[in-house]
C-alpha cells in the first residue's frame, strides 16, 4: 500500500471505531507489537502502518453476544457518599460470547434502604487489563505438580535450585542449568514443561487507574482457562489477622479439562490469580467462608460432581476433603446438588444457598443452615425450593436454570442475584430472619440423606 492509501484506510478505521473503545490507537500499538515480535525491518516502518497493521490484527469480540448468568455480589470497597440505610454494592457476572468462550465482568450499584436496589448503567466500553508473572511460591507449585503424572526426579532437581519465593527469571536459569541428560529424556521434557505450565497458570493482573470498575474485564490469561473463566463465587473475606481483602473461586476451562482457581483483590483494580490444588479442589463449585473458621480456611466443595461436601485448607491453596454435608434427597435436586456461593455469616448460623437438579435438568435454588462452631453440622434444610423458574424464565442459552453464585446480606435483607436461564440477570429478595424461621421450623433431613456420611474414598 502506499503512504497516501495506508493514511486513507487508518484513517476510515479509526473514524468507525475509535468510539467503541478506549484509546483505540493504544489497543492497535499493542497488537501491533504482538505480530512484530522478531521480524526484522520492522523498525523503519511508519506510525501510521504500525497502526494500520494492529487494525489488520484485530477484531471486536462481543463478550456478553451469546449468554450472561451466574452473578455473585459483594459489599462494593468504596462506601463514601451514602446516605443512611444505603450499601454500594458490586455484582459480578459471568459473560459469554461466540464459541462460548466466557470471562468475568462487574456491575455496580446501590442497595437500601429496606428492599430498594438501584444498579448503574453498564459501561459502553470494556478493557482487559495488563497481566504479569507473579512471584511465585516454590511450595504451592511443588504441591500442585504432586498431584500430576510428572517425572519427580526432574521436578525435584528444578525446584531444588529455586529459593522458597521465585520470578520468571529465575526459573528460566534453574531450567537451563538442569543437566542435558535430563533433558533428553522424554520424561525429563515433559516434566520442565509441567513446571512451566502451573507457573503460567499463575499471574497478576492490572488495569489502569482511570477505568472503572464496571470497565474491566477479566478475560483468559493463562493456558487453563484459555476457553473460558467461569462460575466466579466472590466473597469479601476477613482473615486472621483482621485483614480484609476480596477472593473468588472460579472454575478455569482450558478445552479438555476444568480447574479449580482463586482470583484475590483488594480494590477490584490488581487482581492476584493463583491455582487451587489439593483433592478437595477437583471440580467446578467451591465457594469459600468468609472468615476462618476454628482456625482453618473452610470452603464448600463438590469434588465428586454430586453432593456438597465441607473443605479445609491450612493456606487458602491447598484444600482437603471433608464431610459431606448434603446429598441429592428430594425430586426436586435428585440428579445433583451444589451450592450458590459463600455461606453467609447469621446469628443462627451459615446460611449456604443451595442449587438442585431435577426432572428435565430443571435448577432450582434451595438453603442450608450450618453450625457456626462447627459448619459440619447440618442444623437444617428446607424441603422445598426457594426459587424455580417461572413461565418467563425458562427459555434461554441454558433453558430451565435459575442459579446464583452469592448473595449479599444487607441488615435483614438478603439480595439473590440469579442468572434466568443464562439469558438475563435477574434479582430476588427475601427477609433474613423470616427465612431463617422456616428453615429452623423444616423436618429433618431424610434417613438417607446426608448426615453422618464420610466422604468417599
Amino acid at each position: 500500500m502506499t503512504d497516501p492509501q495506508v493514511a486513507q484506510a487508518l484513517s476510515a478505521a479509526l473514524a468507525a471505531f475509535a468510539q467503541r473503545h478506549r484509546d483505540l490507537p493504544a489497543v492497535l500499538r499493542r497488537h501491533f507489537a504482538v505480530v512484530a515480535h522478531g521480524r526484522r525491518g520492522v523498525d523503519e516502518l511508519s506510525e501510521q502502518r504500525e497502526l494500520l497493521i494492529g487494525a489488520y490484527f484485530t477484531h471486536e469480540y462481543a463478550v456478553e453476544a451469546a449468554a450472561l448468568c451466574n452473578p455473585s455480589m459483594v459489599p462494593h470497597p468504596d462506601q463514601a457518599g451514602l446516605a443512611a440505610g444505603q450499601i454500594r454494592f458490586l455484582m459480578s457476572v459471568r459473560v459469554i460470547g461466540e464459541g462460548h468462550l466466557s470471562g468475568i465482568g462487574f456491575r455496580t450499584g446501590v442497595a437500601g434502604p429496606g428492599g430498594q436496589l438501584v444498579f448503574d448503567e453498564p459501561s459502553a466500553t470494556l478493557v482487559t487489563g495488563t497481566s504479569r508473572p507473579p512471584v511465585y511460591d516454590r511450595g504451592q507449585i511443588s504441591a500442585t505438580l504432586a498431584g500430576l503424572d510428572v517425572d519427580e526426579e526432574t521436578v525435584d532437581l528444578l525446584l531444588r535450585g529455586l529459593p522458597d519465593r521465585f520470578d520468571a527469571e529465575e526459573l528460566r536459569r534453574a531450567t537451563g542449568a538442569l543437566h542435558p541428560h535430563l533433558l533428553a529424556r522424554r520424561a525429563g521434557q515433559r516434566a520442565v514443561e509441567m513446571v512451566s505450565a502451573v507457573s503460567a497458570t499463575n499471574y497478576d493482573l492490572t488495569f489502569a487507574a482511570d477505568t472503572a470498575i464496571g470497565e474491566r474485564l477479566l478475560w483468559p490469561n493463562s493456558p487453563t482457562e484459555s476457553h473460558g473463566m467461569e462460575d466466579a463465587r466472590f466473597v469479601r473475606f476477613t482473615d486472621h489477622d483482621g485483614s480484609v481483602r476480596y477472593c473468588a473461586t472460579y472454575t478455569a476451562y482450558d478445552g479438555e479439562r476444568i480447574a479449580p482457581q482463586v482470583l484475590m483483590t483488594e480494590d477490584f483494580r490488581t487482581f492476584y490469580v493463583r491455582q487451587l490444588t489439593g483433592s478437595a479442589a477437583s471440580d467446578k463449585g467451591m465457594a469459600l467462608f468468609p472468615r476462618p473458621v476454628g482456625g482453618r480456611y473452610l470452603a464448600l466443595s463438590r469434588w465428586d460432581r454430586e453432593t456438597t461436601s465441607l473443605a479445609s485448607s491450612d493456606d487458602g491453596y491447598f484444600w482437603r476433603r471433608g464431610p459431606v454435608l448434603h446429598a441429592p434427597g428430594r425430586g426436586w435436586e435428585l440428579v445433583k446438588v451444589g451450592n450458590c456461593g459463600s455461606p453467609v455469616e447469621t446469628d443462627r448460623g451459615w446460611l449456604v444457598l443451595t442449587h438442585g437438579v431435577g426432572v428435565m435438568r430443571t435448577y432450582a435454588i434451595g438453603a442450608l443452615l450450618l453450625d457456626l462452631d462447627d459448619p459440619a453440622r447440618v442444623l437444617a434444610a428446607l424441603p422445598e425450593p426457594l426459587l424455580v423458574p417461572d413461565g418467563s424464565e425458562r427459555d434461554g442459552y441454558v433453558p430451565n436454570v435459575v442459579y446464583s453464585c452469592g448473595a449479599l446480606r444487607h441488615g435483614d435483607t438478603l439480595t439473590i442475584p440469579y442468572g434466568a436461564s443464562d439469558a438475563t440477570i435477574r434479582v430476588a429478595q427475601v427477609h433474613l430472619p423470616a427465612l431463617l424461621d422456616r428453615l429452623c421450623a423444616a423436618p429433618p433431613e431424610p434417613e438417607d440423606g446426608i448426615r453422618g456420611l464420610e466422604p468417599r474414598p
